[in-house]
């Protein structure tokens, strides 16, 4: 195949340079294919999201290390199962030598039976050694895919809110799945499939270089140079299953991505296009998926050589060895059932080859995201926070995402304990920035967050948390009873507690209503309930918790007249001796605060009461005529209306 013009691999990687040549030799003739792989360079020379081979052997021994018996009887039983199927083929050898040098009589008749019941016996310690094994190996793996399950949910789920802002939930979901079953092919394939195919092979040549020197070396020489042959071809093909592990997670990621927002699709008329944006993906996936098994059909065809190579070679010399009276009948039946099985198993080798280094490709990507160390993370020994007064402190706070961008710029800002404080200013002041460095779902760049004195980045993020009751502008619900999601505030709870937050925040009205009452699942993300029900749930979660600081991000903004005025008096009860941080940007609703505080450009720009504000002008005045003044009146309505 002629190289293409203007197609140099100088600069390429050394595997991809192989690959290259691998195709170029005759592995590959379908120059589409070649034109593909030369498209997708760009593919492989991308940054890797995926840890190598090694270090998914790592984590997965390090697992199988707490298995250490199940582990040693899943190799005692994969030993005597060889043992047994290398002692078989010698004595069904005896048993031709004498088929072939007596006579059918009854003396000759039962010295046959011998060897067969031998064989027999054999074939019994091997079912119950390979059951022996199934059951231990069965066992460990169960065992070590719960465990991985279990470790990695735990890791994952504590991963910072940056990073699940960064990465789909659907392929996160994906990546968890594939690494915890990759093990199983992993493990089946090393401590199965490959332990046993050495044992047997070695034995194998141990026993007819014992019979014959130059037959065992021969089929020694031909066992290392076929497994070299495959493990090489194998790495080769590497980097196209990174890129088919990667194409096939993008497909669960875009799947997700299109169900997952549904409605906007409809809304919109997305649906043609987000079906010619997935087709893309899956045209993507298809052309990468068949360039990794078109690449399989050259590998069969170059071990198709070899085994018939080696088979017509032994066999003839084994005819010319027999006529030199050096080899038996019962040899060949030797000779052949060992190269049988042999040959079985190398076969069975490559397919396994297959799924181990595909295994390899589908952890490394969780591996990877396992070796990402977690963006927030508490301090060795930290303590917990003690909350007393819940005085809440910024000391020179900076924050940014980029250099180019800051969003907070040296903020100075102290809340006393109960004091209910209002922050408003215009989108991209910094407000909900503000409320996110508090519960630590990032780390200021500069300064210090402290509550009553004691900063909140040397203590437990967990106890952080505990401390603050949190209602989002957008409350996301677990796909759970309407019970659980309101208990999720204090999960030690009562259900007659629940149901008591639940009537304070004037839940209790719409869910006495509904057909399974506390007991209804919501839907995924709560989507079966409207907005302003969804915000009533997770306020009576908050109520639920009780806790010291209460953070609320236009905690009213999905209500109704009616419901936000009765939510407003289950809110005044819910302040009462907390310090309560609010984020409005309807200012009728924060009228009654002990303090607003302005925000503009990430800085402070006035402090105050509402009427001290309004007599000092500014942007808080000139906010709260705009709202007033016939653009934005409350409850969405206008001057004109």
């Amino acid at each position: 195949m002629p190289t293409p013009r203007n197609f140099s691999i100088t600069n390429r990687s050394c595997a991809q340079r192989c690959v290259y040549v691998f195709i170029q030799n005759g592995f590959a003739t379908n120059a589409s294919i070649l034109s593909y792989f030369k498209g997708n360079w760009v593919t492989l020379d991308k940054q890797k999201r995926s840890a190598g081979p090694s270090a998914v052997l790592r984590v997965y021994a390090s697992y199988v290390k707490r298995y250490p018996w199940l582990f040693a009887i899943t190799l005692l039983g994969g030993t005597i199962t060889q043992i047994a199927f290398l002692i078989s083929p010698l004595y069904l050898k005896q048993f031709f030598n004498t088929l072939a040098q007596g006579s059918p009589d009854t003396t000759m008749a039962s010295v046959l039976f011998v060897p067969l019941g031998m064989v027999a016996l054999m074939y019994t310690i091997e079912l119950i050694a390979r059951r022996m094994q199934g059951w231990s190996a069965s066992t460990l793996e169960s065992r070590v895919m719960g465990d991985l399950f279990g470790d990695t949910f735990h890791y994952l789920i504590n991963h910072s809110h940056n990073f699940f802002s960064s990465n789909f939930a659907g392929s996160l979901t994906h990546k968890v799945s594939k690494y915890a079953r990759s093990f199983e092919a992993l493990f089946d394939n090393i401590a199965v499939s490959f332990f046993s195919t050495f044992l047997f092979v070695v034995g194998a040549v141990v026993v007819l270089f014992l019979r014959n020197h130059t037959i065992g070396i021969v089929l020694g020489v031909w066992s290392v140079v076929f497994i070299w042959f495959q493990i090489y071809v194998a790495r080769l093909r590497q980097p196209t299953r990174e890129v088919r592990a990667e194409a096939d997670t993008k497909i669960t990621a875009t799947l997700s991505d299109a169900i997952s927002n549904q409605n906007a699709v409809a809304l919109f008329s997305g649906s043609s296009f987000e079906m010619r944006r997935f087709t893309a993906v899956v045209g993507d996936w298809q052309k990468k998926t068949l360039w990794s098994w078109l690449v399989d059909d050259w590998i069969w065809g170059g071990i198709g050589i070899f085994i018939f190579s080696i088979e017509i070679g032994l066999l003839c010399g084994a005819v010319v060895l027999w006529k030199q009276h050096l080899l038996t009948i019962g040899d060949f039946v030797l000779i052949q059932s060992y190269l049988m099985t042999t040959f079985d198993r190398l076969v069975s080798t490559n397919r396994d080859l297959r799924r181990f280094f595909d295994a390899f490709a589908d952890a490394g990507e969780m591996v990877y995201i396992l070796q990402t160390p977690h963006d927030i993370q508490d301090i060795p020994n930290a303590p917990k926070l003690a909350v007393t007064d819940g005085e809440v402190a910024f000391k020179n706070t900076a924050f940014s995402f980029s250099p180019e961008r800051p969003i907070l710029k040296n903020l100075t800002l102290s809340i006393p304990g109960g004091q209910r404080v209002a922050l408003v200013g215009p989108s991209g002041a910094g407000k909900s920035t503000i409320t996110k460095l508090l519960l630590r779902l990032f780390d200021v760049k500069g300064g210090a967050i402290e509550i009553d004195g004691q900063d909140i980045a040397k203590v437990t993020q967990d106890s952080l948390r505990d401390a603050i009751a949190f209602v989002p502008q957008e409350p996301v619900l677990f796909h759970r009873s309407l019970m659980d999601n309101i208990r999720y505030g204090r999960r030690d709870a009562s259900d007659k507690e629940v149901i008591e937050a639940a009537k304070q925040a004037h839940c209790h009205e719409f869910i006495s209503g509904l057909a399974e009452g506390y007991n209804t699942f919501v839907g995924e993300r709560g989507v079966k309930l409207s907005g302003g029900e969804r915000q009533r749930v997770a306020i009576a979660r908050a109520i639920l918790k009780n806790a010291p600081i209460l953070v609320l991000d236009e905690a009213t903004s999905s209500l109704d007249s009616e419901s936000e005025h009765l939510i407003q008096d289950a809110l005044a009860t819910l302040m009462r001796d907390k310090t309560v941080l609010v984020i409005a940007h309807r200012l009728s609703t924060i009228m009654k605060m002990d303090r607003i505080i302005v925000l503009e450009g990430g800085t402070v720009v006035a402090d105050g009461t509402h009427d001290e504000l309004l007599s000092q002008g500014g942007l808080y005045h000139k906010l709260w005529s705009i709202q007033a003044g016939g653009f934005i009146v409350d409850d969405g309505e206008t001057a004109a209306d």
